[in-house]
């Protein structure tokens, strides 16, 4: 299994790899007020996904920190069980 993982990771970065190659062309992206950004294809896909990725965790980080929070209080005000207070002792051996 873990060679078929491994396999998986080489076709997915040797397909990505073709991807930037076969897509070296300059092209233009237009902005608002006339503004003008030239740049190879896989560069603008790249920045792209770089840009919804990170915006897409922006939005999440408000709701992470109310579950961190609530989790957090959750686990303060939990009442410890007996295991919690005598933990059994580590046992060396072969």
């Amino acid at each position: 299994m873990k060679y078929l993982m491994w396999l998986l990771k080489a076709a997915i970065f040797f397909t990505l790899f073709a991807f930037a190659l076969n897509n070296q062309q300059t092209v233009a992206v237009h902005f608002f007020f006339g503004t003008l950004w030239q740049a190879p294809l896989v560069l603008v896909v790249l920045v792209t996904f770089a840009c919804g990725l990170s915006m897409g965790i922006l939005v999440m980080m408000p709701r992470w920190w109310k579950k961190r929070k609530a989790a957090l209080a959750a686990e303060s005000t939990a009442v410890p069980t007996e295991a919690e207070n005598n933990p059994v002792p580590l046992q060396h051996g072969i």
